[in-house]
């Protein structure tokens, strides 16, 4: 695998900057890392992976690789040869959960009981495997189409956090990607040939998600910096500023 000078800035100091300001990871934790076979998860694998071997944040952890097996029809012998050449093993959690959703329940809105599901699954694996923490390869393209999606189809002017603790499980969510855009992500996935396997779900790219991704788009060619802009006011805004009093 290659490593550029534009990496740092890119990719590793993002990440870093992301890890330390909402203290996703302290010295010598373990944190499973979701693996869903996605260019998203695949990269945040290899730059924690690195991050961790190099020390980049002043001290090392432990990662775990975690996929989920849907019942569906995915080859994951190049998942697992990636997570091997890099030291490690593929945790391989069976799952009824395409069988319940779509044969048993026969959901026509199947993605919050999908997602509900391997929620589940996964936090409750990890736990099982001693991982205080779970991370998610959600970017920041991804927090925008969050926030579209719950203002415009719920009526909430919120997104996901960068860090959150599930009481019920225990474990705490994460996402080091947070400060990365999909096209960076898109193009050092490529770059480095990380493995992206073929989805098989009937409605992959047929969701509301796909929609918001579909509005970010438009309105960036109109304002280029949206993305940026939008995690200024995500982190520096209050929710006690709207709706104020004139006093």
């Amino acid at each position: 695998m290659t490593f550029k000078k534009t990496d740092n800035r890119k990719y590793y100091n993002p990440v870093r900057k992301a890890v330390l300001t909402h203290s996703m990871i302290d010295s010598g934790e373990k944190v499973a890392v979701g693996m869903s076979g996605g260019k998203d998860s695949s990269t945040l694998f290899y730059l924690l992976d690195m991050i961790s071997k190099q020390e980049r944040l002043g001290y090392s952890f432990e990662i775990v690789p975690i996929f989920l097996d849907m019942g569906m029809d995915m080859d994951i012998e190049p998942l697992i040869r990636f997570t091997k050449e890099l030291g490690y093993e593929l945790e391989i959690v069976p799952t009824d959960i395409a069988t319940v959703v779509f044969d048993i329940r026969q959901e026509k809105n199947p993605c919050s009981l999908c997602a509900n599901m391997r929620r589940g699954y996964l936090y409750g694996h990890a736990k099982k495997l001693g991982c205080e923490k779970v991370a998610l390869g959600h970017h920041l393209d991804d927090a925008i189409e969050t926030y579209l999606m719950n203002f415009l189809i719920h009526g909430r002017m919120e997104s996901f956090e960068p860090i959150s603790f599930l009481t019920r499980t225990e474990v705490s969510i994460i996402r080091p990607m947070l400060y990365l855009e999909e096209k960076d992500i898109i193009s050092f996935a490529k770059r480095e040939n990380l493995p992206v396997i073929h989805n098989p779900c009937p409605v992959d790219k047929k969701t509301r998600r796909e929609e918001m991704k579909k509005l970010v788009t438009t309105l960036a060619t109109s304002y280029p910096d949206i993305r940026q802009k939008f995690l200024s006011g995500m982190e520096t805004g209050k929710a006690a500023q709207f709706w104020t009093e004139n006093k």
